[in-house]
């Protein structure tokens, strides 16, 4: 075996992106991150050892015994899987290995055990991985534990006689118990799959009470079998593969067709956007013709597809539109708009007014929400970008006494549903299929007696007209708020800066903006009708208004919120370095459809930002 160096290794961790929603870097032997190997060089090897290790001070601080450790289903995850079990038994806990299982499915089994590690790198490339540490709670840490646990990390590293300590201290695992670990595999990821699919059905249900969820869930599958349902999925050899998604389906008179359904299956890109959603897309328009990969015959009855991404918490959606007679993809923004019209439309179906109702967001999500949520009476609160912060903001939220039922980043796509604490493609599909099945119910005269979930969304956002009994998803997405966004995959949503002082950068981008402003200030309001703005600093959960001082955003997200004469918000213009891959991440959110104005805005803002990263870099 290769022998480490110090200087080798300190290399490695400049390399490595430590943020709240996982550490990450590129673990593949080769260092090319397209590699599918599923082998780790020895530097990589000691780097995990110590991820390890700090979590396992981390968890013994706070008498937590018993870890459960999985993988999402990319290649280096097994081998990874053995540094990590072999550290936390030497030192001392006690562990249960899953294998490859979904990010929601440990974080579901995370309330059975003590803490959980999560081996994953989500949507990045296949040769990427990395590490997610939680509690039992649901959820990864938080923010502020988060960095205490990458300053002991880098603390740790820290030391010339590292390496040496991190093999000794792998190297000292009992055999035996390393090899029980392995052995009782099988038994705790069945542990899992249980709790998994108990858990999920809690959250569709919005409730533990087993009766009210046989109740929601008959009324799903004699909605089904009077009007034959079927959902397509392109797994793309993800970790749900292993999970539940063929089970919940097929108990509920759900059709399930799945392609690339072996785990570790990846046949293309991870990332769950439009670029990648065609495939699921090609397989329903194939199912349609009588010619699909998953199953024989024609099947007009597959209606809603996704993919997830390899962890599978992550998954987008395609949907058929009988209006064209195609398979159609919904954009990350519009995804998570509809999911969030469900859910609060469900919230006053289920328990009616008497909710004080929240949406926790992330600050580039698109203005649609607080359109949507504000028909249903709910505020919206912003946090910075990553799941980490969205909960956190939303755990906030439920101890000042609001309701957070549905939560996420609208940029991403996908859903976070209470209890639930990480997206969930399931917990998506089903927000989609309550707003479809549950409508409008009778008295004995024909009155109605309780609007459904889409016709309490109609009429209470002014639109009764377009309800109809008969309405499809391609009727629902006519009636959300209509704006123009950029899609967070888009090349141009990415800027490769050379400046590492965020703030600075910032900072010089407020001088060059109000120097444009000044000069752009009457064109502004003849083409676009912005006559003022509003700089916005989203820094974990706390959002700061009418910031004076651009740099005060530090990593954090900027935001500068442009609008009209009567103070109304029309666009917005957003930046924020990436915490977990190389990049400089900016947006443009305008009201309508307004594609022309949205591209001379983000050419506007990305202009602005390279000449205060050369400002910035160059002082």
């Amino acid at each position: 075996m290769q022998k480490v160096t110090y200087q080798d290794f300190q290399t490695a961790l400049t390399k490595l992106i430590l943020s709240a929603s996982g550490w990450r870097g590129v673990f593949a032997e080769s260092g090319n991150e397209q590699d599918p190997t599923e082998k780790i060089d020895t530097v990589h090897e000691t780097v995990v050892r110590l991820m390890a290790a700090v979590y396992a001070d981390f968890a013994l601080a706070e008498n937590r015994r018993l870890i459960a450790v999985g993988t999402d289903s990319r290649p280096t995850g097994k081998a990874i899987a053995k540094e990590v079990i072999k550290v936390l038994l030497a030192k001392g806990l006690d562990v249960e290995f899953l294998g490859i299982t979904a990010a929601p499915e440990i974080m579901a089994y995370s309330h059975k055990v003590d803490g959980f590690v999560y081996i994953s790198a989500s949507h990045n490339p296949i040769g990427h991985n990395g590490i997610k540490f939680g509690r039992n709670d649901g959820g990864v840490i938080p923010g502020t534990d988060a960095s205490k646990l990458a300053a002991s990390f880098k603390e740790l590293c820290a030391d010339e006689n590292i390496i040496e300590k991190a093999e000794k201290l792998a190297s000292s695992a009992a055999e035996d118990k390393v090899q029980k670990v392995y052995d009782n595999q099988a038994s705790s990821k069945q542990k899992a799959v249980n709790a998994y699919y108990s858990f999920t059905k809690r959250v569709i249900a919005d409730t533990e009470d087993e009766s009210s969820q046989t109740e929601l869930f008959s009324r799903i599958k004699k909605s089904v079998e009077k009007t034959p349902f079927a959902v397509v999925c392109d797994m793309n050899g993800s970790a749900r593969s292993l999970s539940i998604d063929s089970k919940i389906f097929a108990e509920n008179g759900i059709g399930f067709f799945a392609i690339n359904n072996a785990p570790g299956a990846i046949v293309h890109e991870i990332i769950p956007e439009p670029e990648n959603l065609i495939y699921c897309a090609g397989e329903m328009e194939a199912i349609h013709n009588g010619k699909g990969k998953s199953v024989s015959g024609t099947h007009p009855e597959a209606l809603l597809g996704y993919m997830p991404d390899c962890d599978g918490d992550r998954g987008n959606i395609v949907f058929w539109n009988e209006k064209t007679g195609k398979a159609e993809v919904l954009k990350a923004q519009e995804v998570f708009a509809v999911s969030v019209m469900s859910e609060l439309a469900w919230l006053k179906y289920s328990a009616g007014d008497d909710l004080k109702a929240a949406v926790s967001v992330n600050d580039p999500t698109s203005m649609r929400i607080e359109e949507i949520a504000g028909a249903f009476g709910a505020k919206v609160f912003r946090a910075e970008v990553g799941e980490a912060n969205v909960v956190n903001r939303a755990r906030e939220l439920r101890q000042e006494g609001y309701t957070v039922r549905i939560l996420g980043e609208g940029s991403n796509g996908g859903n976070i549903t209470h209890p639930a604490a990480v997206r969930d493609p399931l917990n998506t599909i089903f927000a989609l299929i309550k707003l479809l099945v549950l409508k409008d119910e009778y008295n004995a005269d024909g009155s109605i007696s309780r609007k459904g979930l889409f016709h309490t969304w109609c009429s209470l956002s002014g639109q009764e007209a377009s309800y109809k009994e008969d309405f499809s998803l391609a009727d629902v997405m006519e009636t959300l708020p209509v704006y123009t966004t950029t899609g967070v995959s888009e090349k141009r949503a990415l800027l490769h800066i050379k400046s590492t002082d965020h703030a600075a950068l910032k900072a010089a981008y407020q001088k060059i903006f109000e120097k444009e402003w000044a000069a752009k200030k009457a064109d502004l309001d003849n083409r676009y009708g912005i006559v003022s703005y509003e700089a916005i600093a989203n820094n974990a959960t706390k959002e700061t208004r009418n910031v004076t001082d651009f740099s005060v955003s530090g990593r954090g997200g900027l935001k500068i919120l442009l609008k009209d004469k009567n103070n109304a918000s029309v666009a917005f213009i957003w930046m924020r370095g990436s915490g977990t891959e190389p990049v400089f991440r900016i947006m443009c959110d305008v009201k309508g459809n307004c594609s022309e104005t949205e591209k001379e805005l983000l050419e506007w803002h990305s202009k602005m930002i390279e000449a205060a990263d050369l400002q910035a870099a160059n002082a």
